[in-house]
């Protein structure tokens, strides 16, 4: 990762005494596991960090010079992200900054020395900044009611001001290919609305540029890879924990879904890819007012 005297032979064991021989070298078996467990962490990272640059590659996310503000709540999606940003920024062509920035929302119990003490040792620049967003959320909004939407909006108002703060060129969401599915099929089924979560996209008062480079990327990979790299995993526990939310339950159908029929999560996603304006039924995206039927002149032969 020796040869031995001939030892008198013993009777092999039947079914009923049979016992599980005791490894005789505990320890090398212990090294060999660890070794496969990092060669396939490794060889996860590389199918991530491929993905991630395909995203960035085909929505042209970042660019040369870009000072890129990557948000990180301490979950799972933005401590991957950070991972393949950090990684990527040492390999891509084109010269881009990070800078990690964490919103303390003073939630009871939040171990505010966590993410300090894991980014000091990365020795990534980063920023944390402390508002007391959870103290509002739970004055306005009633118990046993959803926060996310109220919270979030909150957040993102505090986040841009941080971008414009720090000089930030883009803003990078841990978003990956599940939320952005569940996102569509929450829009359809609760706003009649056929829309989802682009990878790219500028915000309404077009100052800042919102990117998602695990577009491409699955939930179970960067769940499976999260476990690999033993990230210091902080739970949310203001919206995290309420039972019963739309997202939960669109989570659980296309988990069904995908048990189902694997695939379908991605074939999903891809169909956001592969729009055909004319075959829907949106008049702003398609004049189906002045469509006319093309008529050949008389005598004329007809294309078939």
């Amino acid at each position: 990762m020796s040869t031995t005297s001939a030892a008198p032979q013993e009777p092999l064991p039947t079914v009923e005494n049979a016992v599980p021989a005791a490894d005789p070298h505990p320890a090398a078996a212990e090294e060999a596991g660890a070794a496969r467990r990092s060669g396939r962490c490794k060889k996860l990272e590389a199918q991530l960090r491929g993905e991630v640059g395909r995203a960035i590659a085909d929505y042209r996310m970042i660019e040369d010079g870009d000072r890129v503000m990557v948000c990180l709540s301490g979950g799972k999606d933005s401590y991957t992200l950070l991972d393949m940003l950090m990684s990527l920024a040492r390999r891509a062509p084109v010269r881009f900054e990070l800078v990690a920035v964490n919103l303390d929302q003073k939630q009871p119990g939040f171990p505010a020395d966590v993410l300090p003490a894991y980014l000091e040792r990365l020795g990534v620049e980063y920023r944390i900044v402390t508002e007391d967003t959870y103290s509002i959320v739970k004055r306005v909004i009633g118990d046993g009611k959803t926060m996310c939407g109220l919270c979030s909006r909150l957040r993102r108002g505090i986040l841009y001001r941080v971008a414009d703060e720090i000089g930030a060129t883009k803003i990078a969401l841990g978003h990956h290919r599940d939320d952005i599915v569940e996102t569509l099929f929450l829009n359809m089924f609760h706003g009649g609305r056929l829309k989802a979560m682009p990878p790219k996209l500028v915000s309404d008062d077009g100052r800042h540029v919102i990117i998602r480079p695990l577009a491409y990327c699955a939930e179970k990979d960067i769940a499976r890879y999260a476990r690999g790299r033993q990230f210091p995993i902080i739970p949310c526990n203001l919206c995290g924990s309420q039972e019963n939310l739309q997202r939960a339950k669109i989570k659980a159908m296309l988990r069904q879904w995908e048990r189902e029929d694997p695939g379908r999560t991605d074939r999903l996603f891809r169909a956001l890819q592969n729009v055909t304006p004319s075959h829907l039924a949106d008049r702003t995206l398609f004049d189906f007012a002045s469509l006319t039927a093309t008529r050949a002149p008389a005598g004329a032969e007809a294309d078939i």
